[in-house]
């Protein structure tokens, strides 16, 4: 008997429909064709024990399964359900009227539990598209699935519940999750929150304006001056997703098994915090199955990279092109995937190896040429691509030991909403552009065309500072930014001088100073 079940792969964070075809005829063998890999093949084991102790029986019978499209490699445990079924279907111990109603994914532990798997809402979302009544996964997984509306939802945590299902239609309760109230309850007060931060009111002004633009922002400075605190406050101050942002995000941590088995959606945008010693598939993504990276990972909220020039060369020369197109392709030789990465980077850093160059009480102790030696560690065309570039000073103690409290992060994170509210106003009609840091270069004369006398002030800054094309666009978005918190139409000099401003590393002299 020929039957057939549904299932899905995962390709980047999308999924595609695999039709698996089951055929019991006469003989003693177990054919699996269609491209598995090492972990399908072995589900045969892992079937035959999970029917066994369930009191179910495997067909003493040749059993072949085609997996198909055959030219799609099938990796992964997840398979092991709906090859199961299939065997029952085929061998006439599962009814076969509704198989076809049904997408079936889960993986199998011997004693027959249905463990969790990955990468379940996109697979939801494939099945929603192609017309699929229901879906049949892990419980553990339901709640993820559930967000996709229009798609029955069944968690199951025993193989005996899905025979059931078929057989005596005893079906489990349909998953629902109601978004509006998890959003409700997910929004709350951070922890981390930059009334902590004493002082450097210059350095959250800065921040601010990263934030509101969605800018990448750098921190030189001493260690102690703040750098790390302020930067894991940033999350505190940007817009709460939208709901087309939370699904996208949340896709992208499901692939990759990140997801909370608790939240339906991930409703806090992610700060990413790899160490230096990462290699470069780690950050971008790749791998013999490839999978997220932390940019993609970091996708619609933050990656920070402590101690950049700590970190590997090459490793930095690679985020170049995902800092550009906000996008990275992991090619192979018979397919590639696309991982969105438009992340805003948060990096800091010491002005030197010992850490003191330009401190204003301790002497910096490295030899002549080290610390030009340290920045080049960092690329040009790499600082070109961060829009704000901020040198921190210590606190002084009478700031530190001060009673004086400094402005909650809601504050702040109301006028961030306030400048993003314009731009999401500015670009609706331009598809893929949300913020002033997406802005191409056309899209600069129409948005952020300074007056005469803004545009002479930032000829005499290119000309002194000898700034590249690159840097002038840089300034005139975070001109544009700022003329947004401050809620003015056009950008006047005075926008164009604090933009000039967080350019600190642009200084030819720096390094000497």
């Amino acid at each position: 008997m020929l039957v057939k079940v549904f299932g899905a792969a995962v390709q980047g964070i999308d999924a595609t429909l695999i039709t698996i075809e089951v055929n019991c005829s006469r003989g003693i063998r177990f054919l699996l064709v269609g491209l598995p890999d090492t972990s399908v093949k072995e589900s045969h084991e892992r079937i035959v024990s999970a029917l066994e102790v369930n009191g179910l029986k495997f067909p003493r019978k040749q059993v072949v399964i085609n997996m198909s499209p055959a030219d799609i490699r099938k990796e992964g445990s997840a398979y092991d359900l709906p090859l199961a079924v299939g065997i029952l279907a085929a061998s006439e111990s599962v009814r076969t009227d509704k198989l076809g109603d049904y997408l079936i994914m889960g993986e199998l532990s011997l004693d027959g539990s249905v463990l969790p798997l990955r990468g379940a809402l996109p697979i939801a979302i494939m099945a929603k598209e192609n017309g699929f009544k229901g879906l049949v996964l892990p419980l553990a997984n339901a709640k993820e699935a559930a967000v996709v509306e229009g798609l029955d939802v069944y968690g199951v945590s025993n193989i005996r519940e899905v025979v059931d299902m078929f057989n005596n239609n005893e079906l489990p309760d349909v998953t629902k999750v109601d978004l509006e109230e998890e959003f409700r309850n997910s929004i709350s007060d951070y922890e981390l929150d930059f009334s902590d931060v004493k002082g450097q009111e210059n350095v959250k002004r800065a921040i601010e304006v990263a934030a509101a633009g969605g800018h990448n922002i750098i921190m030189v400075g001493p260690p102690g001056s703040g750098k790390s605190m302020m930067a894991k406050r940033v999350p505190s101050i940007l817009p709460p997703f939208t709901l087309d942002e939370a699904l996208e995000t949340t896709k992208i941590h499901s692939v990759a098994g990140r997801t909370d088995l608790n939240s339906s959606l991930m409703f806090n945008r992610p700060f990413q915090t790899p160490h230096h010693s990462i290699s470069n598939v780690a950050m971008v993504g790749g791998g013999t199955n490839p999978q997220p990276g932390e940019i993609s990972l970091a996708h619609n909220g933050i990656l920070f990279l402590d101690e950049l020039p700590e970190f590997n060369r090459s490793v930095l020369e690679v985020l170049r092109q995902p800092l550009e197109d906000r996008e990275i392709t992991i090619s192979r030789s018979k397919y590639s995937v696309k991982y969105p990465a438009g992340f805003m980077l948060v990096a800091a850093m010491n002005p030197c190896p010992c850490g003191y160059h330009n401190h204003p009480d301790r002497e910096c102790v490295c030899p002549a040429g080290s610390v030009l030696k340290y920045l080049n560690k960092i690329s040009g065309p790499l600082m070109d691509r961060i829009d704000i570039q901020i040198e921190i000073v210590p606190v002084p103690f009478e700031k530190i030991s001060g009673r004086a409290s400094s402005e909650k992060s809601s504050d702040i994170r109301e006028r961030v909403i306030r400048a993003r509210e314009i731009q999401r106003k500015r670009f609706k009609s331009v598809k893929g552009v949300h913020s002033n840091a997406q802005m191409t270069s056309r899209m600069l004369h129409r948005f952020a065309q300074p007056d005469a006398a803004g545009l002479k002030l930032l000829k005499t800054a290119m000309e002194r500072r000898s700034l590249s094309a690159r840097a002038y666009d840089r300034i005139l978005k975070v001109a544009r930014t700022i003329a947004d918190i401050d809620n003015s139409e056009n950008i006047k000099p005075v926008h164009i001088a604090e933009a000039i401003n967080y350019r600190n590393l642009d200084s030819e002299n720096w390094a000497y100073k």
